[in-house]
């Protein structure tokens, strides 16, 4: 076999094999992005929402690399009567914030349904190329080793 022929032979299969390595955690972070683009992985101020453990736990994994979960910081107290100045910064500060937010959250829905929609692409995309790279594979054995590596390297990562 010429070298006009080797070469993109060994590259389809380097890539084939590094998809197939790399699809586990591309599907972890798929999923756990796309939940975290609706914040469904905190919980927020006045709200009684309380997310499962395992959702908390899985999106500290994807931004922090660790399943340990800092507790959160009590809120600061509120200031105290006897200070003259307080009330009126604390007004001020709220009408600012205000007015800020309301132009930062009114288009942030649209924004969080792409994201959501291009994880759910990903996720899919994903997906798709693992049974291809299954289905057409002249090596099942091979692939079946190389996607447990991918499942079982962050897995022992973990335990470090």
């Amino acid at each position: 076999m010429s070298l006009t022929h080797r070469f993109p032979r060994t590259v389809r299969t380097i890539h084939l094999y590094l998809g197939v390595f790399t699809a586990p955690m591309l599907l972890f972070f798929a999923l756990t992005g796309g939940l975290q683009a609706f914040g469904l992985h905190e919980t927020s101020r006045g709200s009684s929402y309380a997310p499962p453990a395992w959702l908390v736990s899985m999106a500290q994994l994807h931004k922090k690399q660790t399943l340990v979960v800092p507790p959160r910081r009590p809120r600061p107290p509120t200031a105290q009567a006897g200070t003259p100045a307080a009330p009126a910064a604390v007004a001020s500060s709220k009408a600012q914030r205000g007015e800020n937010d309301n132009r930062l959250l009114k288009n942030l829905l649209p924004m969080k349904i792409f994201f959501a929609l291009i994880a759910l692409g990903l996720f899919t995309s994903v997906l798709s190329g693992l049974y291809m790279a299954w289905r057409f594979s002249r090596r099942p054995g091979l692939f079946g080793a190389v996607l447990a590596g991918g499942i079982m390297v962050p897995l022992l990562l973990l335990l470090f």
